[in-house]
């Protein structure tokens, strides 16, 4: 007896109903198979994707159990074997592991930015959907494959220096397809990217005003590739900068943070030191290299630089040379607090410290000055 006596899908679909009650690696190791490195078959009912060979070995221990499931050495996988066993069961089987198609990159690019707009006019949509009709219409693309996809384009978008969805932190190792697609996606939506900033900008009143768990350790982004240089896009496009500029989101942020400090320094057993808090920007302007001071516990100095967006905790800011410096100057007494989330639910991190031990910096501008004549 083989694998080529089951005829009928039922004993499939209680393979497929067991793996899901279990989870894959524990199925996977019950049954003593590793993970499909071609092949995968798909439930068309719910658009899951299983280990072909695997679901076929427990499927025999359900048609047949006196004779209990195969294991992977008693039969072969593969096109020949397992998935025409599949196929003619009227299950779907597809190839994993392949580069995506212009088709492919198109579609998802163009799902992407569909659900970048709703997030920028804070309009309801389930990411969740969206990737099972992916899955659907790239019918050899698993869901764990479509989110990849998905953060890639946020690594992309990230690089470029706009905003991302949230939720699909920044992944890199981008097929360059996928970037040359997003690129162009960019240049010719032009005019609806600044619409999706303009969204954005406009959001300049904290979503929520709690100050309680808001803290988060700084995210750790996925490595960029060594060498990788900006492109050179339209400067109107550049959300860090535009960022920067919105004066209203900056002055709020920094309000934000004028009420955590207090609500920080409560919690510290400091009350006493709220009424020293100083907000130098409001009250001298820029030009400090900080915006607010206020106390650690011991009553020493925390000089806090404040950088507020609606994007994401990986979304760049500009910084300016006289913050860089008196980062330096300051060492662990200056504080950069990066508030991001702002619109919908703010949260920070701190960086401490001199600003060039903790961020990349990349230089986007320069005074420039007439050269001396020589004799």
């Amino acid at each position: 007896m083989g694998i080529k006596d089951i005829r009928d899908a039922a004993s499939i679909r209680e393979a497929m109903g067991e793996f899901d009650r279990v989870g894959r690696t524990y199925f996977l190791e019950k049954y003593g198979f590793r993970k499909s490195r071609e092949f995968m078959v798909r439930d068309q009912a719910t658009g899951r994707m299983y280990d072909s060979k695997a679901i076929v070995g427990a499927a025999y221990g359900y048609a047949f159990p006196e004779a209990g499931p195969l294991r992977a050495s008693d039969f072969s996988g593969g096109e020949a074997t397992v998935d025409t066993l599949l196929t003619g069961l009227g299950f779907q089987v597809v190839r994993i592991g392949q580069d995506w198609t212009l088709e492919e990159v198109r579609a998802i690019v163009a799902d992407y930015f569909e659900m970048l707009r709703y997030e920028a006019n804070d309009l309801p949509y389930n990411k969740s959907e969206h990737n099972a009709a992916l899955q659907t219409r790239l019918q050899s693309r698993s869901k764990a494959s479509i989110e990849m996809k998905h953060q890639n384009i946020s690594a992309i978008l990230d690089q470029l220096g706009f905003p991302y969805i949230q939720g699909y932190k920044p992944r890199s190792n981008v097929q360059e397809l996928l970037q040359k697609v997003v690129i162009d996606e960019v240049q010719r939506s032009r005019a609806e990217l600044l619409k999706i900033i303009d969204a954005l900008e406009d959001r300049t009143t904290p979503g929520e005003r709690n100050y309680r768990g808001v803290l988060i350790a700084p995210p750790v982004p996925d490595a960029a590739p060594q060498g990788q240089r900006r492109k050179r896009l339209p400067r109107k496009l550049d959300f860090a900068a535009r960022d920067e500029h919105n004066r209203r989101l900056g002055r709020s942020g920094e309000t934000w943070v004028m009420d955590f400090e207090k609500t920080r320094l409560i919690g510290e057993s400091r009350p006493d030191l709220i009424s020293g808090i100083d907000w130098i920007s409001d009250r001298c302007g820029d030009g400090a290299g900080y915006d607010i001071l206020s106390f650690e516990p011991n009553e020493v100095a925390r000089f806090i630089e404040v950088k507020t967006t609606n994007g994401g905790a990986l979304t760049p800011f500009i910084v300016s040379q006289n913050e860089l410096e008196f980062s330096e100057e300051a060492e662990d007494a200056f504080c950069l607090y990066r508030v991001f989330d702002f619109a919908r639910a703010p949260r920070l991190f701190i960086l401490r410290g001199m600003l060039s031990a903790s961020v990349h910096l990349e230089a986007i501008d320069y005074r420039a000055r007439l050269k001396a004549l020589h004799a």
